[in-house]
């Protein structure tokens, strides 16, 4: 038998020095053009139903919650949260793999991390893989150890979680195993010197392959070609016996979980990451795609247990961030890279203290993946379209949560928002984009999960709601199907719908599809739609925007990695033509676009790769793209869409937070402001203010002016 290598180990390094993290604003670059706010705003109250036994709450009775700063909104926030604070802010996260939400998820989480609001972090598969713990050149004829890896990589995540919440990779934890609602047991971490810190290892196996044939997975009992799936413990975990799961039962634990630790959001994988056209592979992990199903099964059934906070929901792309621009400025990207080379173990000092190893030395001879530390990247729930204004001053805001429609209403301009209402339906992705149509009801357009009828009947498809008159009651969702042939072709990758509306009140809905091209469908003049039609374009990502210009003509833009495509109406109402260069550079992919402030054209926003530095661009219908115009000054970083209403721009500092600004003539210099909590998607900029929905998920919104 081959003897196995283990790596040199360095003295112990115990004795540490514990250092508080905090949030370093934007940096010190932005001297006399940053002020923040400091009084805390009013809050309106709202009574919220009194939560009832379940079954899931009897199985697992919820932990005494752990004593936690104030919420951010409260402390240095000028905007306004709209429904009563009842449920503090508490996330939770399910990956697939140890790392999953280290490559993928973060800065999110280091943000989280010091809000200080509870974060608990779900690990569904041990991560085991070949269970050799050595550089890819080490690795040859080293015999395999399962246990020992998945407690080496248990030993990263601890150390890089410590690392971003204290300063000391070797802060302690308590482990003890607990109960779990599919009838095993699971271990739970929790760091001593942050108890709102926790991590859950349910210790599942995973497939050992990225996309080759293993039914003993995630993906073979999600498809029934087994009927069980083993268990595979890590060296030292409390949890004391193997055990197994039916299907039901992983979705039962991760519901149980979620009751246990009653999130107001919930980070999660893509479950519809595409397939390579040419391969017919798939573009991410297999337990990527098959854990996040499980997890908005999960979700599915927690939906309907009563008295729990109302939950946002955000997918994150995995592997496919390969290919696209950087998202992330260089001061974010090397903080990203810092943690991953904590999980890493690069320096072998045993400071864990286990024969097993202190981290994951696969990821050690390239921490920063595949490119994925200088990114991050949402799936879907980009849209900044999603407040619609009606001519009196009233304010219409719509969101996700529970799956269903959450809507909220401001009367008139100075009186106080009402909501969140929750529309029947449930099962809709996150994302929601709303127009006004021209009798001055409200639309709203999104995509909706359909779960029922087994692994064969999954897919995702368009879906519209409509007021029956203004300001009015919606009407039931009507379903605009797919453009997609089946789930099996391209795993029911379609992005969240742009919309445009002619004069005469029909709608055009586009989106990408899992070919990367784009798709419409149009409504005839009856009200009733016309099939779905190819508009074409190659390598297309992300989701499509539109905009309608002074003249009535509807455009739609697109993101490649390369450039930026765009498809116009010659006239109002006509037919989409395209797609026609636009001669832009690179962007993040994240876009948004309103009609250009002198009624000529519309204006696109966006940002330059690497940096997060905001830049636009005017297109009319007859003229070419006008030159880029780079905002000076503007080096909020951050990430995501750039939402420029009529005068205020509002975008995703890099700290997290909303950063707001008036903006005016070109090449002015904008004095940002920062809204000081987390928020999900994207935010909503008007002439009257800008809009946000909280990690808390309430909405929130700060007044022009203030």
């Amino acid at each position: 038998m081959p003897v196995r290598p283990r790596r040199r180990l360095l003295p112990s390094r115990r004795v540490t020095v514990s250092t508080t993290v905090t949030a370093v604003l934007l940096g010190g670059t932005f001297a006399g053009v940053l002020s923040v706010t400091g009084a805390p705003a009013p809050t309106a109250h709202a009574a919220d139903p009194k939560p009832a036994a379940t079954a899931l709450r009897a199985a697992h009775p919820k932990p005494r919650a752990p004593k936690t700063p104030p919420p951010a909104h409260v402390v240095g926030a000028r905007a306004e949260p709209v429904r009563s604070a009842k449920e503090p802010t508490s996330v939770v996260q399910v990956v697939a793999h140890p790392d999953d939400d280290l490559f993928f998820m973060n800065p999110d989480i280091s943000q989280s991390i010091r809000s200080g609001h509870p974060l608990t972090s779900v690990y569904l598969t041990a991560g085991e893989s070949d269970g050799v713990n050595a550089r890819p050149h080490e690795a040859a004829g080293a015999d395999a150890d399962k246990a020992d890896y998945a407690e080496a990589r248990q030993n990263g995540i601890r150390a890089a979680y410590a690392e971003m919440a204290t300063g000391s990779r070797t802060s302690p934890w308590e482990r003890v195993a607990i109960p779990t609602a599919g009838g095993a047991t699971a271990e739970m971490d929790t760091l001593r010197a942050q108890p709102q810190v926790k991590l859950v290892w349910l210790q599942i196996r995973e497939a050992g392959s990225t996309t080759g044939d293993r039914p003993h997975s995630l993906n073979g009992l999600w498809n029934g070609r087994i009927t069980t799936l083993e268990s595979q413990r890590s060296s030292g975990t409390p949890v004391g016996a193997d055990f197994t799961y039916t299907k039901d039962q992983v979705v039962a634990t991760i519901a149980g979980l979620l009751d246990r630790f009653r999130p107001t959001f919930v980070r999660m994988q893509d479950p519809s990451p595409g397939k390579d056209p040419a391969s017919g592979k798939l573009r991410d992990h297999q337990d990527h795609l098959y854990g996040a199903r499980f997890t908005q099964a999960a979700l599915a059934r927690y939906a309907d247990v009563p008295g729990h906070p109302h939950v946002g929901v955000q997918n994150y792309l995995g592997y496919p961030t390969s290919v696209l621009p950087h998202t992330l400025d260089p001061e974010t990207a090397g903080a990203k890279l810092k943690t991953l080379k904590t999980y890493a173990w690069l320096d072998g000092v045993n400071d864990c203290g286990t024969a097993a190893g202190c981290g994951d030395l696969k990821v050690a001879a390239r921490p920063a993946g595949r490119g994925w530390t200088q990114t991050i990247r949402y799936a879907r729930g980009t849209s900044t379209s999603w407040v619609q204004r009606g001519p009196d001053g009233e304010l219409h805001a719509f969101s996700v949560l529970d799956g269903q429609l959450a809507a909220w209403r401001k009367p008139a301009t100075g009186t106080p928002w009402h909501g969140p209402t929750l529309l029947p339906g449930g099962g809709l992705d996150s994302g929601i984009t709303s127009v006004t149509l021209p009798d001055g009801r409200i639309a709203v357009f999104g995509t909706r999960t359909v779960l029922a009828g087994g692994p064969a009947g999954y897919h995702r498809e368009v879906v519209t709601a409509a007021q029956g008159a203004p300001g009015g009651d919606f009407g039931p969702w009507t379903s605009l199907g797919t453009p997609e042939r089946d789930d099996a072709g391209g795993t029911s990758d379609i992005s969240a719908p742009a919309v445009t509306v002619a004069a005469d009140g029909r709608a055009t809905v586009v989106l990408r599809d899992s070919g990367h091209r784009l798709t419409a469908r149009e409504q005839r003049p009856d009200g009733d739609w016309g099939p779905w039609r190819t508009l074409g374009g190659v390598d297309v990502y992300g989701d499509p925007v539109s905009a309608t210009d002074g003249a009535g003509r509807g455009y739609v833009f697109a993101s490649t990695p390369s450039t930026v495509l765009t498809w116009a109406q010659r006239r109002p109402g006509g037919p989409f033509t395209g797609p026609a260069p636009t001669g832009l550079p690179p962007t993040t992919l994240a876009l948004s676009a309103s009609a250009a402030p002198d009624g000529d054209g519309v204006r696109l926003w966006f940002r330059k790769p690497a940096s997060g530095d905001l830049r636009s661009a005017d297109f009319s219908g007859t003229g070419p793209v006008s030159p880029i115009t780079e905002l000076a000054g503007a080096g909020v970083a951050g990430f995501g869409p750039v939402s420029g209403g009529d005068g205020l721009l509002a975008v995703r500092s890099r700290t997290g937070f909303l950063a707001t600004a008036p903006h005016g003539r070109a090449g002015a210099r904008p004095v940002w402001r920062l809204e000081r909590f987390l928020f999900s998607g994207a935010p909503d900029a008007g002439t009257d203010g800008v809009a946000a929905i909280g990690l808390d998920g309430r909405l929130h919104w700060t007044p022009a002016g203030r």
